[in-house]
């Protein structure tokens, strides 16, 4: 199985990468976000960073700090695996055991980033209730999901970063350039 997984900064285009990679490289792109949020909602809870965050701090310690990557390959299994896909693609890793899983199972990370104003303007457009926020707002939210805040199953993007394979600046003027950088780390 080719796996790729992706982090970076909140707004670089974590997403945008990976439905490009689904669309352009036939890889089955998956959200740990979304898996988060769809944990939430069947909680009833709302969707806001903090919950997610508490989510998968919760899942890690139950289940290891590679549960979400586990959790992703089993899904990509279950969908026809490599049959069906060029491989798999998971966003977000957003805490270090994530990266030591995809190295385990042979993948690579890609770093994405992006200057701070753009990927304020990204988020605040999406119109997602949770992205309503002020710009110094957003820079604590980062900060704060940089380092871990409790125990090691908490967020750490810094050590993720640390960890990533290939790093992409994702402040391209249209999508094809973006398009070809990414076939450019894929090849």
């Amino acid at each position: 199985m080719k796996l790729i997984g992706l982090s970076g900064t909140n707004g670089s285009g974590k997403d945008t990468v990976g439905q490009i990679l689904a669309d352009k490289h036939n890889f089955l792109f998956i959200s740990m976000t979304d898996m988060l949020r769809e944990e939430a909602l069947s909680r009833k809870l709302d969707t806001s960073r903090e919950v997610l965050r508490t989510i998968s701090a919760e899942w890690r310690r139950e289940s290891g700090l590679g549960v979400l990557i586990n959790k992703s390959v089993d899904y990509y299994e279950k969908q026809g695996g490599d049959n069906r896909y060029a491989g798999l693609v998971v966003a977000s890793l957003r805490n270090p055991g994530e990266n030591d899983r995809v190295h385990d199972l042979g993948g690579k990370v890609i770093w994405i980033d992006a200057d701070p104003k753009i990927r304020y303007e990204r988020i605040t457009s999406r119109q997602r209730a949770d992205d309503q926020i002020t710009y110094e707002e957003f820079l604590e939210h980062e900060q704060a999901e940089m380092s871990h805040s409790g125990d090691s199953a908490t967020l750490s993007m810094g050590d993720v970063k640390e960890k990533a394979d290939e790093f992409l600046t994702n402040e391209f003027d249209n999508i094809a350039d973006l398009e070809q950088a990414i076939a450019r780390l894929v090849e």
